[in-house]
């Protein structure tokens, strides 16, 4: 391989995929993204990259993506998918194995599943070690990377631990929890990567951990001790999988589509049984205690590049009216999109309008009463108005919002100044899109212990009725004045 060695990514929205581009475009490989939704890789910092587009699942996109590309990253996966993500997990590995020899690809990259063959129970990771198979079946040559826990900020690992000893001082978990396994920072799984593309003699499979090796619960332990909590885990037999998920999902931003299949890996047993990748490449992973450190310090900076729900960070864009309650980045969220026949600087003024004398357009009673519940607690309550009737800028109120972001004509966010038990947000975001605009209304709420999770659930059949109405209101107001 030379040093401008075309390189293709797959997963380039996703938590590795992300992390990866920039990684080669610092050490000189042409590199070209292929994704199902091109458009959500357009703001991406990463000059010089090739975006095409390309269904997975399609073999005439893949072997078109395909022409040209010496190394093709393998790093997608249908875990959000529902029951049937082996089926379509195994459906497209073979797809892309078929486009990547029909193309004349040199090596094809796969980051998969650590844990023995042999012992294996969980359908996640018996389908990520599928997948290795069908890609290999193919010809092309193949370097499988199999990992376990890949801890960092952001990733879906690190994401339940870190909010379940955040949010909880006692934990009562399955007796999994003390399963071993030999987590990996993502840091050194990318350094695998990188150096995968132009090893001269790698081929097949590799098993790649830390330098340490825990059960979950000393991970959990051990992450408490580094935040300086004092916490407490009982473990006891659960009867059924579904029950920890549902507590994940409850607990934590990573939804039960996602938790299912993760927890169900965890009752098995991954650690590195082959230790020819510490023989073979020159990476050397850390141990866990440093990579907790690491991913702690990137989130305190608010330095984190992607996380698990970067493929899903677009939620709703793939429909042209659609309504999502659930988790998001560790914040609980109530989302809510339309499609609005006026141009996106028109929709942007008429939300830019809202608060103040005029009030709110859908559930104005509502917003009055809640700000009165506020004065009465303490809080700031509606009466702060706000500056203007129609302009805005960073810092104003707005009745008990606060403006903390404000780019015209496509974003505004909202910060929450009345008590509340945690932390709110209502953002705005507008776009252009054929025939005007689309529009996303974001209510984010990150909260505060087992009591914000009350209080979220307690006022969700208020939102049910007022971020509809007030979204459609801000709507019919935009398309009246166009």
């Amino acid at each position: 391989m030379t040093a401008r060695t075309r390189v293709l990514v797959t997963g380039a929205t996703g938590y590795i995929g992300g992390r990866l581009v920039p990684r080669l475009l610092g050490k000189g490989y042409d590199v070209r993204c292929v994704a199902r939704n091109p458009d959500r890789l357009v703001g991406q910092p990463w000059p010089g990259v090739e975006i095409v587009f390309g269904d997975l699942e399609d073999p005439i996109d893949v072997t078109r993506a395909m022409y040209g590309v010496d190394v093709a990253f393998y790093l997608v996966h249908s875990m959000a998918a529902g029951d049937a993500f082996r089926e379509r997990d195994r459906h497209v590995a073979q797809v892309f194995g078929e486009a990547a020899a029909t193309a004349g690809v040199k090596r094809i990259i796969y980051l998969g599943g650590l844990g023995d063959p042999a012992k294996v129970r969980s359908a996640h990771l018996v389908s990520r070690q599928e997948v290795g198979r069908y890609l290999a079946a193919s010809g092309v040559p193949v370097i499988e990377f199999r990992a376990a826990v890949i801890v960092g900020s952001g990733s879906a690992s690190f994401e339940i631990i870190r909010h379940l000893i955040e949010r909880l001082p006692i934990i009562i978990a399955p007796t999994w929890i003390n399963t071993e396994c030999q987590p990996i920072g993502v840091r050194s799984v990318l350094e695998y990567l990188i150096e995968a593309i132009d090893h001269p003699t790698a081929q097949g499979i590799y098993e790649i951990g830390g330098a340490d090796i825990l059960s979950y619960r000393e991970m959990m332990l051990r992450y408490a001790r580094i935040r300086g909590l004092r916490r407490f885990i009982l473990s006891l037999p659960v009867p059924k999988p579904e029950f920890s998920s549902r507590w994940v999902d409850l607990f934590t931003p990573i939804p039960y589509s996602i938790a299912q299949p993760l927890v169900e890996s965890l009752t098995t047993k991954v650690v590195v049984r082959d230790d020819r990748a510490r023989t073979t490449f020159r990476a050397q992973p850390t141990g866990y205690d440093e990579a907790v450190r690491l991913a702690l310090t990137r989130l305190a900076e608010d330095h984190v590049e992607t996380t698990w729900a970067s493929s899903l960070s677009s939620l709703t864009h793939d429909k042209p009216e659609a309504d999502v309650l659930g988790s998001h980045e560790g914040m609980l969220l109530d989302r809510r999109l339309r499609r609005v026949k006026a141009p996106p600087a028109r929709m942007f003024d008429a939300i830019c309008r809202l608060g103040g004398e005029r009030g709110w357009p859908a559930g104005n009673l509502l917003w009055q009463i809640r700000g009165i519940m506020d004065r009465m607690a303490g809080g700031v309550g509606m009466r702060r108005g706000r500056r203007h009737p129609r302009e805005l800028r960073v810092g104003d109120p707005v009745d008990f919002w606060r403006v903390e972001a404000l780019e015209e004509p496509h974003l505004l966010r909202l910060r929450a100044e009345m008590k509340l038990p945690g932390r709110a947000w209502l953002q705005f975001e507008v776009l252009p899109d054929p025939g005007g605009a689309r529009v996303e209304q974001t209510a984010f709420f990150e909260p505060d212990g087992l009591l914000g999770y009350l209080y979220w659930y307690a006022v969700l059949p208020f939102h049910r009725f007022v971020f509809p109405g007030l979204i459609g209101a801000l709507k019919k107001e935009a398309e009246s004045s166009a």
